[in-house]
């Protein structure tokens, strides 16, 4: 079955493209927070990748970081367009172009949160990864971006009645858990960063994610222009309900971190149930009430 497409991924590729060319100072920090999270997660990867890839519409940095710390002998930048900086290979998310089990690592920031058939990417990804191989992922998380939400939902309600597709449905936690074990990945991790940004008005948000490469990239979005009223009334309501005492506007982000392995036998495994040779009442020297 054919996954729904939900994002207008050319248009969000050329809004990359238009947004590295015109650089708003400090709008990278997602990308910068993810990049320095990836140095402290592959620090303690006692290990050297022969083969790692990094793709995605924020390929890149990633690679930067497997270089500096020594962690894989060749890595390959793979991006969806050639013009891509550095980009080693043409890579669309959804159409892998990677031989089954011919990478020792796949990395990916900020990228997955816009594929729509992310368990068919997944799925993919374990493939092209060797016996014990890894993958490392951040995607933006489903609590990123919820006032704006809902100044926007509140403000289109109040004045048409109804309410238009505007801010993406980015992945939760748990739903990422299980799409890991779904793609059979080994040893399956996920956690979340969430964080919380202050800006003067909901218009600099606005210009950070415009900065981004990052505002409405959903195929059902409206396709004329936002009417001058609702943006106000919108940045009326962002400042009624999400500002704290000295007038500062928050916006909430979450980075969700997701790392497995493809699977292979010297791997830790789970015990077989029953196999345990010690009750969990007597290690923690409790009554155990099932016995006499």
């Amino acid at each position: 079955m054919t996954a729904p497409r939900l994002f207008d991924r050319p248009l969000l590729a050329a809004r990359r493209t238009r947004a590295r060319a015109r650089p708003r100072p400090g709008a990278d920090f997602l990308l910068v927070r993810a990049v320095d999270d990836l140095a402290d997660r592959l620090m303690p990867v006692l290990r050297t990748f022969a083969e790692a890839v990094d793709f995605g519409l924020a390929a890149g940095p990633a690679a930067a970081v497997l270089k500096e710390l020594g962690k894989a002998t060749r890595v390959r930048i793979a991006a969806p367009d050639a013009d891509h900086p550095g980009a080693d290979m043409v890579a669309d998310e959804e159409t892998l172009p990677f031989e089954p089990e011919s990478l020792d690592c796949v990395v990916s920031l900020l990228s997955l949160q816009f594929v729509d058939d992310l368990p068919g990417t997944l799925v993919q990804i374990r493939r092209a990864l060797r016996p014990d191989g890894l993958f490392l992922a951040a995607l933006i998380g489903g609590t990123s971006l919820n006032e704006l939400r809902d100044a926007f939902t509140t403000a289109e309600l109040e004045l048409s009645g109804g309410v238009s597709p505007r801010v993406a449905p980015f992945v939760d936690l748990r739903d990422l858990g299980g799409l890991l074990q779904r793609a059979g990945f080994a040893l399956p991790v996920v956690d979340s960063d969430r964080f919380t940004v202050r800006y003067g008005s909901m218009f600099d948000l606005v210009a950070d994610l415009r900065a981004m490469g990052a505002t409405n990239p959903l195929i059902d979005r409206l396709r004329k222009p936002t009417s001058r009223r609702l943006l106000l009334r919108a940045a009326e309501i962002y400042a009624e309900r999400h500002a704290d005492p000295d007038g500062r506007l928050r916006a909430t982000f979450e980075i969700v971190w997701a790392s497995g392995w493809s699977p292979h036998e010297s791997q830790q495994k789970p015990l077989p149930p029953g196999s345990a040779k010690a009750s969990l009442a007597s290690v923690l020297k409790v009554k155990d009430y099932g016995e006499d």
